[in-house]
């Protein structure tokens, strides 16, 4: 063992003579070091995410894409709730936590949003036949007033003002509707349709496919283009930020509680009426009808709304406006094309425009999308009262 330890402690003598041996740090006194880098880069990252800034110019004067990769890895800063977000967070979650109650005369709201008179009354008062008791009819006439063909419409105007296109008008005008149609405690389903809407299925179908729903059917989608969450306004934070701009086709059908709930709210309402229209900011086109309600049930109920609509429109040109059906194309082929169809597609502003498929799923279950169709011309009336009997009893309704 002695000859061992004096080959040791030789040997540590001729290494410490070798040349261009190097003088190292005590590890202490690089334990140190290694701590105050640790925590200058975490007390870095817990002030970025507890006091972020809404300009970030700081952080930009540093590094853009530093910032931006920051930005991303980040966590979403928890941000301390106003009193009116409180107050209405709290409305609206004892509202949605109400129960369902469907009773043999409980009814679906029909709501026509019309400039003047509605022309497939003839086609709808077929529709309503032999299920008096079952339905209320609503409209809301922004032009002149209606001339009606039907019983079922005489009488049924509420009070109506100007809508303009794109404009929170429209919104005070399905508000309008809402707020009539809630008055009757019977109403338990609140359909918003159009003068150009027609059923595509039989009442009795509609009927049950919205009564013992689990969903409000409100389409929702993210687009993260121009027209988008590009139309988002920096006004409408803090309480709607960007990431949860969602855009959406106007035409729904709701549940009461979801009907109550947007009726109570005042909050996110006026942000969209005091900052959602065209060129109220950097010539953004915010358009009111395409972003309020799916922003608005996406924040605080994104789970009991099914993302997609029931009424069928053809987007298929691309333009700012559907597809008209004319005379000419109604047959029983598109009909039947149109009732059939079980999945939707959400085509987004980005690029030459990103499309996205999903099915329609009715309390777990794939089923047809649509009960509605949208965009008819009134000269197809006649056509489609030939065909209604044939279209409508296609399909059975099976619980």
């Amino acid at each position: 063992m002695k000859a061992v330890k004096r080959w040791s402690v030789g040997n540590l003598r001729d290494m410490a003579s070798l040349p261009g041996a190097r003088h190292r740090a005590p590890p202490a006194r690089r334990r140190v070091w290694i701590i105050m880098v640790l925590s200058l880069i975490s007390i870095f990252f817990i002030f970025t995410y507890m006091y972020p800034h809404h300009s970030k110019r700081a952080c930009y004067m540093i590094s853009s894409r530093g910032c931006k990769a920051l930005a991303d890895w980040l966590p979403p800063s928890l941000r301390e709730f106003s009193d009116e977000e409180i107050a209405a967070r709290v409305v609206i979650r004892e509202i949605l936590s109400n129960p369902p109650v469907i009773r043999k005369n409980s009814k679906i709201a029909f709501m026509f949003l019309t400039p003047g008179t509605l022309p497939f009354e003839r086609l709808w008062d077929r529709f309503f036949q032999g299920h008096e008791g079952k339905f209320s009819v609503y409209i809301h006439a922004s032009k002149e007033r209606p001339v009606h063909y039907s019983r079922y419409f005489v009488n049924r105007e509420i009070r109506s003002d100007e809508v303009v296109w794109g404009r929170i008008s429209m919104i005070d005008a399905e508000r309008r509707l809402l707020a009539n149609a809630l008055r009757d405690p019977s109403n338990q389903q609140f359909a918003l349709l159009s003068d150009s809407c027609v059923p595509l299925r039989s009442f009795e179908y509609i009927y049950n496919y919205l009564m013992y729903s689990n969903l409000s059917y409100v389409d929702c989608f993210d687009d993260p283009g121009q027209h988008g969450s590009g139309r988002h306004m920096n006004h409408m934070l803090p309480e709607i930020p960007k990431k949860d701009f969602r855009k959406g086709a106007q035409w729904f059908t709701m549940k009461r509680q979801h009907a109550v709930a947007t009726m109570a709210d005042s909050l996110y309402y006026s942000k969209f009426r005091d900052y959602c229209g065209p060129g109220i900011e950097n010539n953004k086109n915010c358009i009111a009808d395409e972003h309020y309600l799916p922003t608005f049930f996406h924040m605080l109920d994104p789970g009991g709304i099914s993302n997609w609509t029931v009424t069928q429109v053809d987007w298929s040109e691309r333009k700012w406006h559907p597809k008209t059906y004319m005379p000419e194309d109604i047959t029983n082929e598109l009909l039947n094309n149109l009732t059939s169809a079980d999945t939707v597609l959400h085509v987004t502003s980005v690029g030459m425009g990103e499309e996205h498929w999903m099915p329609c799923m009715w309390n777990g279950i794939k089923r047809p999308c649509y009960l509605f169709g949208r965009k008819f011309h009134p000269d197809t009336l006649d056509k489609l009262l030939d065909l209604f009997s044939n279209y409508t009893r296609s399909v059975t309704w099976h619980l």
